[in-house]
């Protein structure tokens, strides 16, 4: 593995950041240092006594070769010298599945959770290796060492002898462990945050006082923004700008600033970024363009620059971005042309123009944002780390969030649910392509996709996605003003008939039903309305609908317990405005716990309503996703006892010694999916007609002959022949389909479905579920889980879409076997998460009945991983 594959980014427990590396020959005398300042305590502690510290006691840290040993160092940059600060490090025991761990920081830097941090990362990098438990001798009085080990969330078992305690603990990244993993993250990367949200200073770097300039604007947008905090404006003339005090360098500061933005042309960033980070600012904003986004220069440019930021223990917005704003802290670091407006919203985005096309709309929305943050290149601080610092935020009731890519979507998985079960997080994704659904062989690969892909990952965590623009504006609008409905059911009140059902139709495409009225809600509208209304739903109140009218006939729908929500539709009036229409509609719901969508058509219409009905009704549905979200139970991956993950790794390693991307023949296939237990028809291979004659009479009458071939689409290649009834025609279709064949007993059932496994490059394993058979790609609607599968995911699964209507019985057939289905999803979810090697698996058909269901045929690709090198692991 190459040396930039074992960098690894950590952030501690005060919100500094760390970088760790495999040491090489070069760090002799760095790591020789290191223990030269370890305390007599420290170093009795870490090597059972007093060795002499000299090169020899150095030499078995470095180079480690990743099989029989392995290290890393922790290094930070001092007056421009790197400098080792912690070492840690494993070696392989003569049980080979078992390693010796030990660690040793700079007594300075103790209690800051280094250690931990190394532990989890020899861990991870031991796993991979095969590796399955650390032990470890530790001095009982060695309280930090045996606190670190009890703290990282393992399953440790102690023994002590002599005075020596003996830890052991398995090194598999468990549910528990991943929980203490993210409650690190979370504390840490909080505090790593508070420099950007909660400064006390500020300097701008290239803050010149010419007009029109990004530095020059975002100094005088700080000024503007009444920040009460330091603000300095650093430039070559050392002027004043909009009243900051100016300098011409960052030596010259009075103070150590808390965040530095810097506006400079892209070549002259890093020695200012070097400068300011050297004085101990921790805490950069880079708006500047011409990094990773303008080519491979670019890229190497950004490379460098977050380099020098971790030297320096910090974090890193941007670069290429717009800055920040901070309603709490009035701080506007930021270029946009006007102030954004103050409220519950924290937005992030990874466009600039972006956040200024939303700025412009927000007024009219009665939008408001607790923060807005542009990450534009993401080198460091992403949308992650946003989720996790408005998690806990009191001024942030909802999240909006503007994607073009993921850095961790597993990791994003994981926090997003956690963030959603608090507040609503909003998402709009761009970039999806389905280029390399084009370049699948497989039906699951075919269907799945990275937009199938990103729709698991958001359904799961709970974040409600925008096709657009005006939908995540018009979701954003609703969820910040109105209460979230009990249920789907809606009424429409209008003062334009055709409008309401222009409504209604918009309710029903967005997965909304009408409500049907209970009669005293009737017959309080009828004493109400003029006689020409119509009381039905929607509720037509004619063009001369008066503001009075609608502020009584509202509450009586809200009312009804058939109701769940309410659309109110207004047309201008001659002798009527949109204003006092809104007004009234506010008095009427006052108090109410249900939500109203007001959409008004006015040319001057009162902030926050839709400009038409179907955008109420798609607003009001993913409202209505996120109440039934929140209902959902957390659900827990179910244990599976009963597989063999040992002889499926046999077989797949197998195959991939001889090639690096391969189709299973029918038997290895065969032989991995019973690894993992699900239920396979009966069949045998024939290496000639004879044979599959011999097949077919030990199977018993009739069978199915197929191709024995590797991967193919049988169906569409004519490889295969359907009850075949006996010794002639099994001998013809044989020969017709060409030896070696598949036999197989005929199964029957009431239903044909399609399981199937395909690995995303960037999202790891799906799982997909959809109706089967021949018309799977024709039909679609196979929808897709990231893996693991909760018992709830799965349950999802076989219910949802036109698969969950076969399965609960489609014309006359009786309901199926959910259990078994889900039983099976859960085998392939194990078998995709144990196995990242099965890039593509489907089983196609799979025949369910209302007692079961069985594997009548499968495909299975296999190719060596390419594991994303990912530096951040937080």
């Amino acid at each position: 593995m190459a040396h930039e594959s074992l960098v690894r980014d950590v952030i501690l427990r005060e919100g500094r950041t760390l970088r760790l590396r495999p040491p090489t020959a070069a760090d002799a005398d760095s790591v020789l240092a290191l223990f030269e300042r370890l305390s007599e305590r420290s170093l009795y502690f870490r090597f059972h006594g007093h060795p002499r510290v000299n090169p020899a006691l150095v030499a078995p840290f470095l180079e480690p070769d990743w099989a029989d040993r392995g290290s890393l160092v922790g290094v930070v940059e001092n007056e421009g010298v790197e400098r080792v600060l912690a070492i840690a490090s494993w070696a392989r025991l003569r049980d080979r599945r078992r390693a010796e761990v030990a660690f040793a920081v700079d007594d300075r830097y103790q209690g800051k959770g280094i250690g931990t941090r190394l532990l989890e990362q020899l861990a991870d990098l031991a796993a991979e290796r095969g590796i399955e438990a650390f032990v470890a001798e530790v001095l009982a009085e060695n309280r930090p060492m045996l606190d670190v080990f009890a703290g990282a969330g393992f399953d440790v078992a102690r023994s002590l002898s002599a005075g020596v305690v003996e830890v052991s603990f398995p090194i598999a990244a468990t549910e528990t462990y991943r929980g203490r993993v993210d409650e690190r993250d979370h504390e840490a990367v909080v505090a790593s945050l508070q420099p950007f949200f909660q400064p006390e200073s500020v300097a701008v770097l290239g803050a010149s006082p010419r007009a029109g300039s990004i530095g020059g604007t975002v100094t005088r947008n700080i000024v503007t923004g009444a920040f009460p905090g330091r603000l300095y404006a650093v430039n070559r003339s050392g002027e004043q700008v909009a009243g900051a005090p100016g300098y011409r360098a960052v030596a010259e500061l009075p103070e150590v600033v808390d965040l530095a933005v810097v506006c400079l042309p892209a070549e002259f960033v890093a020695d200012a970024a070097q400068a300011v980070l050297a004085q101990g600012t921790r805490a950069l904003c880079v708006i500047s363009a011409g990094f990773a986004e303008a080519g491979p220069e670019g890229a190497e440019r950004e490379r460098r620059l977050l380099t020098a930021v971790r030297a320096y223990s910090a974090r890193l917005l941007g670069p290429n971005c717009l800055g920040v704003s901070v309603a709490a802290s009035h701080l506007n670091a930021t270029f946009a042309p006007r102030a954004f407006p103050a409220g519950p919203i924290g937005f992030a985005s990874q466009s600039g123009a972006l956040g200024l096309a939303l700025l412009e709309r927000a007024n009219e929305r009665a939008l408001g944002f607790s923060a807005f943050v542009s990450t534009g290149n993401k080198a460091d601080v992403s949308s992650n780390d946003l989720l996790e610092y408005w998690e806990d935020d009191p001024a942030t009731e909802l999240v909006l969030l503007y994607l073009e890519s993921f850095g961790n979507p597993r990791k994003f998985g994981r926090l997003a649910r956690r963030v959603s079960g608090r507040k609503p997080v909003l998402a709009m994704k761009s970039g999806v392509s389905r280029a390399g659904a084009r370049a699948a062989l497989s039906h699951t690969a075919a269907l799945a996709g990275s937009e199938a892909a990103v729709d698991a990952l958001f359904h799961q965590a709970g974040v409600i996605r925008s096709a657009s623009l005006e939908e995540l504006l018009d979701v954003a609008s609703l969820l910040s003003h109105e209460p979230l409905p009990p249920g789907r059911q809606v009424a429409v009140l209008t003062n334009a008939g055709g409008l309401g059902i222009l409504c209604a139709d918009a309710c029903e495409a967005a997965g909304l039903e009408l409500s049907t009225l209970g009669p005293e809600t009737g017959e309080a509208l009828r004493r109400l309305l003029p006689p020409a209304a119509s009381v039905a739903n929607p509720v037509d109140m004619l063009g001369s609908a008066t503001p009075s009218l609608y502020e009584s006939a509202l509450p009586i729908l809200l009312v009804d317990p058939a109701v769940d929500a309410v659309i109110v539709i207004f047309v201008p009036a001659a002798t009527v405005t949109a204003q006092d229409v809104a007004a009234a509609v506010e008095r009427a719901t006052a108090g109410r716990a249900k939500p109203v969508a007001r959409v008004s058509l006015a040319e001057e219409s009162p902030p926050g309503s839709f400009p038409y009905p179907e955008s109420a009704a798609r607003a009001l549905a993913r409202a209505a996703e996120r109440a039934e979200w929140l209902r959902r139970p957390l659900g827990s991956v179910p244990t599976l006892y009963d597989i063999d993950a040992d002889r499926a790794r046999e077989i797949v390693e197998a195959v991939l010694v001889a090639s690096e991307d391969a189709w299973l023949a029918p038997t290895e296939v065969r032989c991995l999916l019973a690894a993992y237990g699900l239920p396979l028809v009966a069949e045998r291979v024939g290496a000639t007609a004879a044979d599959a004659v011999a097949a077919a009479r030990e199977l018993g009458y009739p069978v199915a002959v197929k191709t024995a071939a590797p991967g193919v689409h049988k169906t569409e290649r004519g490889g295969v022949a359907l009850d075949v009834s006996d010794d002639e025609a099994v001998t013809a279709a044989a020969q017709r389909i060409g030896a070696p064949v598949v036999v197989q007993a005929m199964a029957r059932g009431d239903a044909e479905l399609l399981a199937g496994v395909v690995q995303d490059p960037v999202f790891g394993p799906l799982v997909g579920f959809g109706p089967g058979g021949v018309l799977a790609e024709l039909i679609g609607e196979v929808v897709f889980r990231i893996a693991p599968l909760a018992d709830v995911d799965a349950a999802e699964l076989v219910s949802s879409g036109k698969a969950g209507r076969l399965v609960r019985g489609f014309r006359g057939k009786p309901a199926l076997d959910a259990d078994a289905l889900t039983t099976v999803l859960h085998r392939l979810s194990r078998l995709a998460v144990d196995l990242p090697e099965v890039v593509e698996l489907d089983v196609n058909p799979l025949i369910a009945r209302a007692d079961g269901c069985i594997a009548v045929d499968a495909r299975v690709r296999v190719r060596r991983p390419e594991r994303p090198v990912r530096v951040k692991t937080w």
